[in-house]
């Protein structure tokens, strides 16, 4: 009897350390991501288009996201939630004291759901990610918009001296689904090449954009649909091997013909150039490293999506047609930005706007001034 207790004892002691090691063997495979950021912002010389300032705003703001990913052997799944009105996909950030009443709780959705399959040089993901093309800024597209879709890559060697690799992308994003065929969602389809050369001081990417059904105004009080075929050429230049040093630029072409669509007017039906230029000198890689960058960019009213692209840069928005989101083309303008790291993972960061617009849609032309200061920590 006591050798069968001791039998027992035994198998139960090795089935708890396999156990053990299949549990730990599991939880290795998942990582953890969190990231806060807090920001005071002013705005002031903010003119609307009947000529009257827009009041100077001061604003305390902060965001928090989170999220997990599980790696298997050639494929993940993941996912991502943050605070932020979900009615409003370019910006994440929450003002304190504004809309959720007196202490109340906060809106928090997912940014992010997806199934990502990697095999050799190819990789793909299905469901909501992260906008997946090469870009140097957001621009043409917010860092805080998250697709929903297919998108695909492939990245080879050449036998070229010159040429490091090339990366080819493509996507078929769905902006809204109508309940009807494919092809009649508003959807975003595009096709990417970057071309990566030796020593990674110079980097190009060329890519083509179809934007198909799109609302000219979001959030269901569009008039019109609206389609977009942009070319886009982006490259960054590392200036000095052994310095920091980058310059990039972005052209963006609507190669669309808008000339004989009545629901745009003779001022605007050309207005379908974009480009930007950044001269950059550091970067926040480790503990003290600092960076400055400065920005200077022309967008025309259909180079870009407006309400998809960025609305850092002014408050220009939607809301009098009951939409918070932003209206960040037609303009031109410069952004300053400095940062330094207090640690590898804590951040503070300086960016100054100043904006105005390129034709009128009023009587005067809008124009606009920011100033931002972010603390950004993360794990």
């Amino acid at each position: 009897m006591k050798r069968r207790l001791l039998y027992t004892i035994i198998l139960l002691f090795l089935s708890n350390i396999q156990l053990g090691a299949q549990t730990d063997s599991l939880l290795s495979k998942f990582s953890y991501e969190l990231d806060y950021r807090f920001r005071t912002e002013q705005d002031w010389d903010s003119k609307k288009s009947d000529g009257t300032f827009r009041e100077d705003r001061t604003r305390l703001r902060y965001r928090l996201r989170t999220g997990v990913t599980f790696k298997n052997e050639w494929y993940s799944l993941g996912f991502r939630i943050r605070t932020g009105d979900q009615n409003k996909q370019q910006d994440p950030q929450l003002t304190l004291g504004k809309g959720f009443e007196e202490f109340g709780t906060l809106p928090i959705g997912f940014e992010k759901i997806y199934f990502q399959g990697l095999h050799s040089d190819f990789k793909y993901w299905l469901g909501k990610n992260s906008y997946s093309f090469e870009k140097n800024n957001e621009l043409f597209w917010s860092d805080n918009v998250f697709p929903e879709g297919v998108f695909i890559e492939h990245k080879f060697k050449p036998t070229n001296q010159l040429i490091e690799n090339i990366t080819l992308r493509g996507s078929h994003y769905i902006l809204s689904s109508n309940g009807k065929s494919i092809l009649k969602d508003a959807y975003f389809q595009g096709i990417q090449s970057t071309i990566q050369f030796k020593n990674e001081r110079f980097k190009l990417f060329p890519a083509f954009y179809v934007l198909k059904n799109i609302p000219n105004i979001p959030d269901g009080n569009h008039s019109f649909d609206i389609d977009y075929s942009i070319i886009h050429l982006g490259a960054k230049l590392k200036a000095i091997k052994s310095k920091y040093l980058f310059i990039d630029f972005d052209i963006y072409q609507n190669i669309e013909d808008y000339r004989t669509n009545e629901n745009i007017s003779d001022t605007f039906s050309e207005e379908q150039t974009g480009y930007s230029i950044g001269v950059q000198y550091g970067a926040l890689k480790q503990t003290k490293d600092f960076k400055f960058k400065i920005t200077y960019t022309v967008l025309q009213k259909y180079a870009a999506l407006d309400y998809m692209a960025q609305n850092d840069w002014a408050r220009w928005d939607y809301s009098s047609f009951n939409s918070p989101d932003g209206r960040l083309t037609n303009f031109k303008g410069i952004e300053f930005v400095f940062g330094y790291n207090i640690t590898k993972n804590m951040n503070i960061t300086a960016k100054y706007y100043n904006v105005e617009q390129i034709i009128r849609t009023g009587e005067f032309e809008e124009t606009g001034q920011r100033i931002r200061f972010d603390l950004n920590v993360k794990m």
